[in-house]
């Protein structure tokens, strides 16, 4: 009788050589999916981490302004697009903003957007917000005076009519949450003597 060759199968026992080719595919598209995902938080990363552009911001109140300035508070000017996912983020920390300035700023909303469009939601949410006034920028003339170019851009002028603040109040796009940008303008709300702060803006692009 001859030996028993083990390195055969057993009839009907199913070959090895599929059985590793069909690990090798699952192992092959689970490194792509793994691959994939990790270049897409990067990439989202890498988009929320982004900062917008920022336009020349005068360093006196922009005359032709139709925004009215108040004569007796520092007046704060926020231009965002009603469209932009950003929004919710922008608003949210004007509104911890406003809590913190007690009273002490006078603050307008301008929505970009072209002439006769229909209001957002976020137009009602910022409506409701004390102490801001909310207006609409038809095609973003109010907004180039600013040097507003990316939604979520705010300017800080004190009761002579000068630059305290500029740029944005969010970490990143779309993040609500402490962040230098907010901070800077709280801190000039507690004390003008300050220099001038500067912060990097996060959000659409208004045009």
């Amino acid at each position: 009788m001859l030996p028993t060759d083990s390195s055969q199968s057993e009839p009907g026992a199913p070959s090895p050589a599929p059985q590793r080719t069909h690990r090798l595919h699952i192992a092959c598209v689970a490194s792509v999916w793994i691959v994939g995902i990790v270049f897409g938080v990067r990439q989202l990363q890498h988009f929320e981490g982004t900062p917008g552009a920022i336009g020349p911001t005068p360093a006196e109140w922009p005359a032709g302004s139709d925004v009215v300035r108040d004569a007796r508070l520092m007046t704060l000017v926020m231009l965002i697009h009603p469209q932009c996912s950003c929004t919710q983020a922008s608003l949210t920390e004007l509104a911890e903003v406003m809590e913190r300035a007690g009273g002490r700023v006078s603050a307008w909303v301008l929505f970009v957007q072209p002439q006769n469009a229909p209001h957002s939601a976020s137009w009602h949410e910022a409506a409701h917000l004390p102490g801001v006034h909310v207006g609409l920028d038809p095609n973003g003339v109010q907004a180039a005076r600013f040097g507003a170019l990316t939604s979520g851009y705010v300017v800080l002028y004190d009761v002579a009519g000068r630059l305290r603040f500029s740029g944005g109040i969010t970490a990143a796009r779309g993040h609500a949450g402490k962040n230098m940008g907010r901070n800077q303008l709280v801190a000039m709300l507690d004390d003008t003597t300050l220099p001038p702060q500067r912060h990097a803006v996060f959000g659409c692009p208004l045009g």
